[in-house]
Protein backbone atom coordinates (compact mmCIF):
# COMPACT_ATOMS: atom_id res chain seq x y z
CA UNK A 1 0.00 0.00 0.00
CA UNK A 2 1.44 3.40 -0.89
CA UNK A 3 0.68 6.58 0.87
CA UNK A 4 0.70 10.13 -0.40
CA UNK A 5 1.29 13.43 1.43
CA UNK A 6 -0.07 16.22 -0.37
CA UNK A 7 -0.12 19.95 0.66
CA UNK A 8 -1.38 23.01 -1.66
CA UNK A 9 -0.19 25.96 -0.65
CA UNK A 10 0.80 29.51 -2.36
CA UNK A 11 3.90 30.39 -3.79
CA UNK A 12 4.85 33.55 -4.97
CA UNK A 13 6.98 33.88 -8.43
CA UNK A 14 9.33 36.45 -7.87
CA UNK A 15 9.74 38.94 -10.94
CA UNK A 16 11.71 41.63 -8.98
CA UNK A 17 12.58 42.29 -5.27
CA UNK A 18 9.79 44.58 -5.35
CA UNK A 19 7.32 42.27 -7.61
CA UNK A 20 6.00 38.86 -6.64
CA UNK A 21 2.57 36.90 -7.98
CA UNK A 22 0.76 34.18 -6.40
CA UNK A 23 1.08 31.02 -7.63
CA UNK A 24 -0.94 28.33 -6.21
CA UNK A 25 0.95 24.77 -6.04
CA UNK A 26 0.99 21.59 -4.83
CA UNK A 27 3.39 19.70 -3.02
CA UNK A 28 3.45 16.04 -3.45
CA UNK A 29 5.12 12.84 -1.53
CA UNK A 30 4.64 9.23 -2.72
CA UNK A 31 5.85 6.31 -1.29
CA UNK A 32 6.28 4.30 -4.37
CA UNK A 33 8.61 7.13 -5.17
CA UNK A 34 10.37 7.77 -1.95
CA UNK A 35 13.58 9.88 -2.83
CA UNK A 36 11.45 12.25 -4.87
CA UNK A 37 9.15 15.34 -4.23
CA UNK A 38 6.78 16.51 -6.50
CA UNK A 39 6.42 19.99 -6.95
CA UNK A 40 2.37 20.84 -9.41
CA UNK A 41 2.25 24.67 -10.11
CA UNK A 42 -1.76 25.41 -11.01
CA UNK A 43 -0.76 28.15 -14.04
CA UNK A 44 -3.32 29.66 -16.00
CA UNK A 45 -3.09 27.23 -18.83
CA UNK A 46 -4.95 24.06 -18.91
CA UNK A 47 -1.41 22.30 -18.73
CA UNK A 48 -0.42 22.33 -15.01
CA UNK A 49 3.46 22.47 -14.49
CA UNK A 50 5.10 19.65 -12.64
CA UNK A 51 8.69 19.42 -11.13
CA UNK A 52 10.32 16.60 -9.85
CA UNK A 53 13.19 16.44 -7.65
CA UNK A 54 15.33 15.15 -4.18
CA UNK A 55 13.66 15.35 -1.17
CA UNK A 56 16.93 15.39 0.37
CA UNK A 57 17.38 18.66 -1.31
CA UNK A 58 14.49 20.39 -0.33
CA UNK A 59 15.19 19.11 3.15
CA UNK A 60 18.37 20.57 3.04
CA UNK A 61 17.46 23.38 1.23
CA UNK A 62 15.26 24.78 4.70
CA UNK A 63 18.50 24.58 6.30
CA UNK A 64 21.24 25.93 4.34
CA UNK A 65 21.71 26.59 0.13
CA UNK A 66 22.08 23.68 -1.69
CA UNK A 67 21.54 21.73 -5.59
CA UNK A 68 23.02 22.88 -8.55
CA UNK A 69 22.04 23.08 -12.36
CA UNK A 70 18.30 22.93 -12.90
CA UNK A 71 17.37 22.79 -9.08
CA UNK A 72 18.68 25.52 -6.38
CA UNK A 73 16.98 25.93 -2.56
CA UNK A 74 18.19 28.14 -0.14
CA UNK A 75 16.53 29.18 3.04
CA UNK A 76 16.43 33.51 3.63
CA UNK A 77 13.92 36.20 5.23
CA UNK A 78 11.34 38.22 3.42
CA UNK A 79 9.49 41.04 5.43
CA UNK A 80 10.53 39.49 8.64
CA UNK A 81 9.28 36.00 7.78
CA UNK A 82 10.96 32.88 6.95
CA UNK A 83 10.74 31.53 3.38
CA UNK A 84 12.60 28.91 1.30
CA UNK A 85 13.56 29.82 -2.24
CA UNK A 86 13.50 27.44 -5.07
CA UNK A 87 15.25 28.26 -8.79
CA UNK A 88 13.87 26.49 -11.05
CA UNK A 89 15.73 26.04 -14.44
CA UNK A 90 14.80 24.72 -17.43
CA UNK A 91 14.90 24.79 -21.40
CA UNK A 92 11.86 26.67 -20.87
CA UNK A 93 12.93 29.51 -18.83
CA UNK A 94 13.83 30.01 -15.11
CA UNK A 95 11.33 30.81 -12.68
CA UNK A 96 12.63 32.25 -9.08
CA UNK A 97 9.73 30.84 -6.10
CA UNK A 98 9.15 32.10 -2.68
CA UNK A 99 7.35 29.23 -0.14
CA UNK A 100 6.47 29.90 3.82
CA UNK A 101 9.44 28.37 4.99
CA UNK A 102 6.75 26.86 8.33
CA UNK A 103 4.36 25.74 5.90
CA UNK A 104 7.52 23.79 3.94
CA UNK A 105 8.99 22.47 6.99
CA UNK A 106 5.69 20.88 8.25
CA UNK A 107 4.77 19.09 5.46
CA UNK A 108 8.61 17.59 4.82
CA UNK A 109 7.85 16.26 8.74
CA UNK A 110 5.14 14.46 7.61
CA UNK A 111 6.77 12.69 4.56
CA UNK A 112 9.90 12.18 7.18
CA UNK A 113 7.11 10.29 9.47
CA UNK A 114 6.23 8.14 6.67
CA UNK A 115 9.35 7.47 5.37
CA UNK A 116 12.22 8.27 7.45
CA UNK A 117 15.67 9.31 5.80
CA UNK A 118 18.09 6.07 4.77
CA UNK A 119 14.94 3.91 4.92
CA UNK A 120 13.88 4.85 1.15
CA UNK A 121 15.61 2.06 -0.71
CA UNK A 122 13.35 -0.20 1.81
CA UNK A 123 9.97 1.01 0.06
CA UNK A 124 11.83 0.30 -3.18
CA UNK A 125 11.32 -3.43 -2.78
CA UNK A 126 14.39 -3.65 -5.39
CA UNK A 127 16.15 -6.55 -2.96
CA UNK A 128 13.20 -8.63 -3.79
CA UNK A 129 12.76 -8.20 -7.15
CA UNK A 130 16.09 -8.46 -7.19
CA UNK A 131 16.07 -12.30 -4.99
CA UNK A 132 13.10 -13.26 -7.62
CA UNK A 133 15.52 -12.78 -10.60
CA UNK A 134 18.67 -14.47 -9.54
CA UNK A 135 15.94 -17.46 -8.11
CA UNK A 136 15.03 -17.77 -11.96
Amino acid sequence: MHTVVERELELKLVLSPERRIPVPARLGYATDDPYAVHVTFHTTSEHPVHWTFARELLVEGVFRPCGQGDVRVWPTRTEGRGVVLMALSSPDGDALLEAPAGVVSAWLERTLRVVPPGTEGERLGLDDELDQLLAQ
